[in-house]
Parts: structure tokens; sequence; C-alpha cells
């Protein structure tokens, strides 16, 4: 491995040592039989196999590289030389701390240079850096980096507002509560009317 690591990387297990589908539909069998049921009974069955499949739905962004889809960029602008923005992206994640979800919204933005990318693959980096184990915080600098990094425009923008379960369903248990994170770069960070603006279009 480099010795320099990209901060859009990621540290994955060996593949070699990912467990087999019946070793993980064993490991939920005894996380039911820990929390005080029977594994055996007959509503819970089948719930291993649902569960791992699940899982492979809320963490597929592990299978895929979000530099794929920004890499896919278009030079014909026709002289437009402002952001480009995208509000209210869903949010659907999990913390690496509980592994509990939390849901909310994205907003995305850049200063373009020269190419600008399909909007679509916006709202994918999102979705790819979401369905993995990370705290908000690294998300939010995950999807900023990934577009500087492949775009390198002007400047970026990201603010992610989301509530999260593991202080809703337990601990605190304070409904209700949103956490927002934001990341700016180049113009969005220099410049207090850019990041007001961006601000201002995300209702923020």
């Amino acid at each position: 491995m480099d010795a320099v690591t990209k901060k859009t990387d990621i540290v994955r297990a060996d593949p070699a040592k990912k467990p087999t589908r019946e070793e993980a539909e064993d490991a939920v069998r005894t996380l039911l039989a820990w929390a005080g049921d029977d594994p055996s009974r007959e509503g819970l069955l089948d719930t291993p196999k649902r569960v791992v499949k699940a899982y492979e739905e809320w963490f597929n962004g592990y299978n895929e590289d979000p530099v794929t889809y920004l890499s896919r960029t278009f030079d014909d602008v026709q002289g437009y030389d402002d952001i480009v923005m995208l509000r209210e992206i869903d949010v659907e994640s999990h913390c690496e701390h509980h592994m509990a979800p939390f849901l909310g919204k994205a907003y995305v933005a850049y200063m373009p240079t020269q190419a600008v990318v399909g909007i679509s693959k916006l709202a994918r980096v999102v979705e790819i850096f979401a369905k993995r184990l990370q705290t908000q915080e690294t998300m939010t600098s995950q999807i900023c980096d990934a577009i500087t990094e492949s775009l390198a425009p002007a400047g970026c923008a990201v603010l992610i507002d989301a509530v999260h379960q593991c202080m809703t369903t337990r601990g605190v248990h304070h409904p209700n509560v949103s956490t927002i994170t934001t990341q700016f770069t180049g113009v969005f960070k220099t410049d207090k009317d850019m990041r007001d603006r961006f601000l201002r279009l995300a209702g923020k």
C-alpha cells in the first residue's frame, strides 16, 4: 500500500478473509440469542437471511468507486460560469459507532472550471459514501474530497443535515435533533458571499 493514501480511500478487509454468507448468517443468529430470543423459533428462522440481504443493500457503497461516476464529464457548457448545485439529496446511512441509521438530506455544489459532470452523478456519489460505515463528519469530507479530486473545480461545498437514531432510540433519547455538517473548499471557503449564497440556496 502506498505511504500516502487519498482521503477518499477506504481501508477494507482482505477479500480472502471476508466471511461467507453462511458465517454472516450464523453471526446474526448469535446476536439474536444474545438479545435473549430463540433463533430457531418460527418467526426468526429466516431473519438471518433477511439481515444479510439487507446488509448487502445498506453497505453496497464498498463495492463502488465514486471516481468512476465523476470521470464522465462534459466540456461543452456553452459559456456557463456559475455554480452547479443539487439540493435535498436523500441520505440513508449508518454510523460506525453503533451501526444505527442516520437519515437526512445532502446539499452539494461546485464551481466548474472547464468540464461539468452529469447532475445524477453527484447524487450517486453521495449515495456511495452513505452506503458505508462512517461518521457524518467523515462522509461530508469524503464527498467534498471526491468531487474536488475528480473535477478540480474552483470550489466545492457540501452540507448534510441528518437525524441520528443512536440519539433518538438509545442513549440520550432526544428525538427531532438534527446534526449539520459542512465542508467548503476553494471559492466557497475563501469568499464569504459565495459561501453565504450556498447556505441561502440550501435554506440554512
